[in-house]
């Protein structure tokens, strides 16, 4: 009988000829678990690539815990390879393939330091959850889309994270690449996305960049580029997307040219972008969002949206308000069962929330047209619940207790009470424990608090809201006492509003009279706005701290542009979202050493000229960060509006580029 040794070492001889399969690594389920095959092929465009190091990993459960390798393999000539694995044990478990090899110009192994060698083209496929896919590619394509996805989650190369942002994450990534083909995914290259957006364009000029290095032309300088302000260099293309993808506005003409010279992926982009972001936009079932005002999240990362108008693609009919609430996928498909109807729902506005048990409240300000049926004085005075399934628990007409008026921003705290701003009532209302029978009424009284729109709750468990008519910010107690009202600090007109983890709360300053709290037909929503969407009128951010006082001046910058909706990553970084300039704001918060080097609070992480720009956004009105680090914007209205139905249809996300956030949000964010 041979010894173990000289069973190893000839399996060991066995991997160096082309196409063989390595020994599979210590570690992997114990006995008793049936093997599984993964097949598949390595290519850069059309070219197989021969003699690349595949391997089958298992992504860490947590942040700075390792990949496990599965299995390991070399492709044959022809870039094909087959691996045998025993699959975890987790149905959770998140899979994923790397094939590492050199340059084509240089087929030496080159070393970063004596002892490790460091193959600089690592291309990336996401198996993601579930059971084992066919025969998958690994291109350039599918490494941008795993990079893109799994920024969020990726360190030196591999892959970790928690639940469930990690596993989302592996879904998002198949929205961008088709892992069966290696071709863009049908979400990426079809309506409401393909070519009514750069998006396609912009990933596949991505994918023209990693190809550089493929080839053998392009590593160092690539290398270069991407990494982050004050960070390491990246050592292979996986981790330099993944960098690219945190940091998309850094070096952009340089990644740019970078493509110059390859065409291996089409259509791609003519010109620089402002900031290497890849949006996607959802659109559910294609017949549900018409002006989506608000989403929040819930414990699995699925999206609730509400939405103003009842859908309707002629924006020539006038609108009656939506009874329906919508809910996505974490990927931006319709949850079976979805969207839900019932419990008084009609014309929400700006105000979704979840709480602690997972029901889901909507504020029913009453959007409607003209020559809509229900009586427009009894639609806007509730709010709708909603159990974590979806099924009704309000009444027909909604919970009415606490004199709700007028409804907008809504916003739960750990202690499951529920805060209401009544936008028509210069009111709050508080419902505790989330009982709506016994909610009650908080109005500061005289002028203090005129048109309330945003509200949040900091880490005392404070409430804050704005009032757009009364250019402040009101503070409540956790009992919903008025404690103080906030003014200056440029703030003017403000909308949104958003706490961080070190008890700051950030203002969206609209600087005109935007909130439609005496009217609630497009017409009169128009008439308030007026013609302030075409021009920056006072837009800025004021950072409010938790005793109440403000810097001398507001965050200025030219990313924002009627800043409507606000919200904090995990990372306290805040981001803006804009109702003109089709334009995503990110500023550095409070926490500064989470923002590039150099940078203060206040200034500008996206471009200061441009912000994150989207052909793919419309008019936003609010901004939402997922547990995957994915930044989701209402297309609230159309760039164009036409006054019976201006809203928008879709949700629009910034793939990878924020840090995830622990959901539902209660107050500040916490990080995953």
């Amino acid at each position: 009988m041979r010894s173990r040794r000289t069973v190893l070492l000839t399996a060991l001889l066995a991997s160096l000829v082309v196409g063989a399969s390595l020994p599979e690594p210590t570690g992997g389920p114990p006995p008793g678990h049936g093997t599984q095959t993964q097949r598949g092929v390595v290519r850069s465009g059309t070219r197989a690539l021969a003699g690349t190091e595949v391997t089958l990993l298992q992504a860490g459960d947590r942040p700075g815990a390792g990949a496990r390798p599965l299995a390991r393999a070399r492709s044959g000539a022809d870039g094909r390879f087959t691996l045998s694995y025993r699959p975890p044990r987790g149905a959770d478990a998140v899979l994923y393939l790397t094939a590492d090899a050199a340059p084509a110009r240089d087929g030496r192994r080159r070393a970063a330091h004596p002892g490790k060698p460091v193959r600089p083209v690592r291309l990336v496929a996401m198996l993601g959850t579930g059971r084992p896919r066919g025969a998958v590619v690994l291109n350039e394509r599918t490494t941008v889309a795993a990079g893109y996805a799994m920024a969020q989650f990726t360190q030196g190369g591999e892959v970790a994270g928690r639940s469930p942002g990690l596993q989302n994450a592996a879904a998002v990534s198949h929205n961008l690449a088709d892992v069966t083909s290696g071709a863009a995914a049908r979400m990426l290259a079809t309506a409401p996305n393909g070519d009514r957006t750069s998006t396609l364009r912009a990933f596949n000029t991505l994918a023209d960049i990693l190809s550089g290095c493929t080839a053998g032309q392009t590593c160092g300088r690539l290398f270069e580029l991407a990494g982050r302000p004050g960070g390491a260099a990246p050592r292979e293309t996986f981790q330099a997307t993944a960098d690219i993808a945190r940091a998309p506005g850094e070096h952009v003409a340089g990644l740019f040219a970078l493509a110059a010279r390859r065409d291996t992926y089409r259509p791609r982009l003519r010109t620089a972008p402002d900031a290497w972001t890849l949006a996607l936009r959802y659109n559910g079932n294609g017949h549900e969002l018409d002006g989506p005002g608000n989403v929040s999240f819930d414990a699995e990362g699925t999206a609730w949206i509400a939405n103003n108008y009842r859908y309707d693609p002629d924006p020539r009919r006038s609108a009656c308000g939506s009874r329906i609430l919508s809910r996505l996928t974490p990927d931006g498909r319709d949850v079976p069962g979805s969207p839900y109807r019932g419990g008084g729902l009609y014309g929400v506005g700006f105000g979704t929330a979840i709480d602690p048990e997972g029901h889901v409240w909507a504020a029913n300000f009453g959007f409607q047209g003209t020559g809509c049926p229900l009586d427009p004085d009894r639609l806007y005075r509730s709010v709708s619940e909603f159990g974590p399934h979806g099924r009704p628990l309000s009444p027909r007409t909604g919970w009415r207790r606490g004199n709700i008026l007028q409804p907008q921003g809504v916003a739960a705290d750990t202690g499951g009470n529920v805060w209401v701003a009544n936008c028509g009532g210069r009111s709050v209302t508080r419902i505790p424990g989330g009982d709506a029978r016994r909610a009650r009424n908080i109005a500061p009284g005289g002028n203090r608090l005129v048109k309330p729109f945003g509200i949040t709750v900091d880490t005392r468990g404070r409430a804050w809201v704005t009032g757009n008519g009364s250019d402040n910010v009101m503070l409540l107690s956790p009992q919903g006492r008025p404690v103080k009202s906030v003014a200056g600090g440029g703030i003017k007109r403000p909308m949104g509003v958003a706490s961080d983890s070190r008890g700051n709360v950030w203002v969206a300053n609209s600087g005109v009279v935007v909130a439609p709290c005496e009217g609630t037909t497009p017409a009169m929503v128009a008439e308030a706005v007026g013609d302030i969407v075409t021009r920056h009128v006072d837009a800025s951010v004021t950072m409010v701290r938790p005793d109440g006082t403000t810097p001398a001046r507001p965050f200025v910058n030219d990313g924002l542009f009627l800043p409507w909706g606000i919200a904090v990553d995990g990372a306290d970084t805040v981001w803006v979202a804009n109702f003109g300039g089709h334009r995503l704001a990110n500023l550095c918060g409070a926490r500064t050493s989470a923002c590039p080097r150099g940078l203060r609070t206040g200034d500008p992480i996206s471009p200061s000229g441009t912000g994150y720009t989207s052909d793919g956004l419309e008019r936003s009105t609010a901004v939402q960060i997922d547990p995957s680090g994915n930044v989701w914007l209402t297309n609230n209205w159309r760039n164009v509006p036409v006054q019976t139905n201006p809203g928008g249809h879709e949700m629009v996300v910034f793939v990878g580029l924020a840090a995830p956030v622990r959901t539902p949000l209660l107050g500040p964010p916490r990080s995953l």
